[in-house]
């Protein structure tokens, strides 16, 4: 078999999810956010682990994505849609019961013309400019919002605890719904972590449950296995991939293995500062990532190992994020459709 291996590991999300749960302050709820067809490790199955863990509130970013949550989590738990209510959504949010998170004063008027007493939240805009209510649109429904099932905002520097933005965020989150009987809530993973000012009555974590920055503390979720198809010796002076990117210093035993960036796997790590693993033994990827192939040196090994490991403990989503100059959420989520997903405990 040719296809790479993703092996997540279930026990490290829900052990992520408890102990950003343990940071909240008391009486404050833990949702999970698994938008992204669950930042890339799929939703449906993410979403069913974790409301048998008892999660009773789950977030994704359009319509369509939570008809598989919805699916996988039976009719009790709360589906929150962070786009809110647009055009033709109606019957989705109708069928897979999902409440729309509504961002402007048009989806108001929307929900009030195309439902009844369904549940609905409010999405503000405290000063990330990007989606949400900003003040001059809230202040004239602010009366109605008492309906509405919960008010959320979202932080822009959240992972930069030092960050004025932050602070500023809070307090204008604060001038708009205080003293509304609504639940509240403002932090994702990084809010969850600036402490309880940030809490109100949720806390929604996304990528930490999957083992990402700025969640320290987060044990590794994924396990990258991607199988060795040939190998042959490199002489001295002879080059490896397109562009003869990489020259060989010595004479090279290389590995060509069978994944690229199809496969989600950044083009940009070609660059020498990316290692793969037999048995965390690293060893060196070597010239640039093609559509379908990697090459490895595996010189340091005695054998030819059945496969190489790009993600794993040692070498975590965070990791190759940086050498990719990107982050951990888009190695994540770019993880490809032809990797076998295997759900593993422990």
């Amino acid at each position: 078999m040719s296809q790479a291996i993703l092996n997540i590991n279930t026990d490290a999300i829900f052990h992520n999810w408890r102990t950003l749960d343990e940071q909240s302050a008391n009486n404050v709820e833990t949702a999970a956010v698994v938008k992204a067809d669950g930042y890339g490790l799929d939703a449906g199955q993410i979403s069913g682990l974790l409301s048998k863990k008892n999660v009773r509130t789950f977030f994704v970013a359009i319509a369509e994505e939570g008809i598989a949550v919805r699916k996988a989590v039976g009719n009790t738990p709360d589906i929150f849609v962070f786009s809110g209510l647009m055009p033709n959504d109606a019957s989705i949010f109708h069928k897979y019961n999902l409440i729309p998170l509504l961002n402007s004063s048009e989806q108001f008027m929307r929900y009030k013309t195309e439902f009844n007493e369904a549940p609905f939240g409010i999405q503000l805009d405290t000063g990330m400019n990007r989606l949400g209510m900003e003040a001059e649109d809230f202040f004239p429904l602010r009366d109605k919002a008492s309906c509405a099932s919960l008010i959320i905002s979202h932080l822009a520097c959240a992972d930069e605890p030092a960050n004025a933005q932050n602070i500023k965020q809070l307090k204008t989150f604060c001038k708009l719904t205080n003293g509304l009987n609504v639940r509240r809530s403002l932090a994702a993973t990084g809010g969850t972590l600036l402490g309880p000012d940030y809490h109100f009555d949720m806390c929604r974590p996304g990528v930490g449950l999957y083992g990402g920055m700025p969640f320290k503390q987060a044990e590794p979720v994924v396990k990258l296995s991607i199988p060795v198809i040939q190998s042959r010796k490199v002489l001295a002076g002879e080059t490896v991939g397109y562009g003869g990117h990489w020259t060989a210093i010595n004479d090279t035993q290389v590995a060509t293995i069978a994944a690229g960036y199809a496969d989600g796997i950044i083009r940009a790590i070609g660059n020498g500062s990316v290692h793969l693993y037999a048995n965390n033994i690293p060893c060196p990827l070597i010239g640039r990532v093609s559509m379908d192939l990697i090459t490895v040196d595996i010189s340091r090994l005695d054998y030819v190992p059945n496969s190489l490991d790009l993600l794993n403990d040692l070498q975590t989503i965070d990791v190759l994020a940086e050498a990719a100059g990107t982050i951990g959420y888009e190695i994540l989520t770019s993880l490809g459709a032809r990797y076998v997903r295997k759900y593993i405990s422990g």
